[in-house]
């Protein structure tokens, strides 16, 4: 693996991770995408498919032999989902990787609201612990996900109340992170917060959404004793629903509010609005 690219790429079979390794391939960069099945990876020149797990850490310290740079998109909402990257971190400094580009959270904190915040504080704590260089992308709610939240009645449920949020577009957080990646040792010890260009309340995400789509979408407000209710149908584990409602109470708590700078700083471009986002052509 030592003669393979020395820049490595998680998530390429992903959404974020794709737009990342593409935008990579476009300026020419060589990368090596890390994948749990290579079938599946995208063809893109310059790109080599690795072999690869988080949870696996033999796996892990094979695949990243010979990595000076990797970007360590999130793995995917599970229970264990700390356990899979503080092994994929020790892996990656046992196989001497230099740098760490972590896609992280806005807020993240020991006592955030949003309880997937709290596990990516807990990672950020682990890259810095490792002794490897590092550089977090702390993302607030991806723009992207925003149409997806209304219901097949149009309404978007949760208790969310009058909080703001500034909802930022995969599109945005894949710049920065190519930017990143392109340049990392300007970047070493940095945290970026990653928000789009303002800041919203759910209600009027929904007079967007309503706008922007042809179709009528609604925010109601519930209780957070309504939003347990109304999720428990889908049989979810209780981690998984805490997440869901809290994703809500953080903005209601006014933990996702805030407009950063940083997408513009990083890539000279000014984020994308939402109304913006939905006026371009969609994946």
């Amino acid at each position: 693996m030592a003669d393979a690219p020395d820049l490595a790429v998680t998530g390429s079979t992903g959404g974020l991770g794709g737009m990342v390794a593409r935008q990579l391939a476009a300026a020419g960069s060589a990368q090596r995408l890390l994948v749990r099945d290579t079938g599946r990876a995208p063809e893109l020149e310059g790109a080599e498919p690795v072999l690869c797990s988080y949870a696996d850490s033999a796996a892990s310290r094979t695949a990243l032999d010979g990595v000076k740079v990797l970007f360590m998109v999130s793995a995917a909402e599970a229970e264990e989902r700390v356990q899979q990257h503080y092994a994929f971190v020790d892996a990656a400094a046992e196989a001497g990787v230099q740098h760490v580009v972590y896609t992280s959270f806005y807020g993240a904190a020991p006592d955030a609201t949003f309880t997937l915040a709290r596990d990516h504080y807990a990672t950020e704590q682990h890259i810095r612990a490792s002794g490897m260089d590092y550089t977090f992308l702390r993302d607030n709610f991806y723009m992207d996900f925003l149409p997806l939240l209304a219901g097949e009645d149009g309404a978007i449920r949760g208790p969310a109340g009058n909080g703001v949020f500034s909802a930022v577009a995969r599109e945005d957080i894949a710049r920065c992170a190519v930017a990143v990646l392109r340049d990392p040792a300007i970047h070493k010890g940095k945290t970026y917060n990653l928000t789009g260009p303002e800041e919203i309340t759910m209600a009027e995400a929904a007079r967007i959404l309503s706008a922007g789509t042809g179709r009528t979408i609604t925010f109601h407000n519930e209780t957070v004793e309504e939003a347990y209710a109304s999720r428990a149908s889908y049989g979810a584990p209780p981690w998984q629903v805490d997440a869901w409602v809290s994703t809500y109470t953080a903005m209601a708590a006014g933990e996702m509010a805030g407009v950063s700078l940083d997408v513009h700083g990083l890539t000279g471009q000014d984020p994308l609005s939402l109304a913006g986002f939905l006026e371009r052509p969609q994946l």
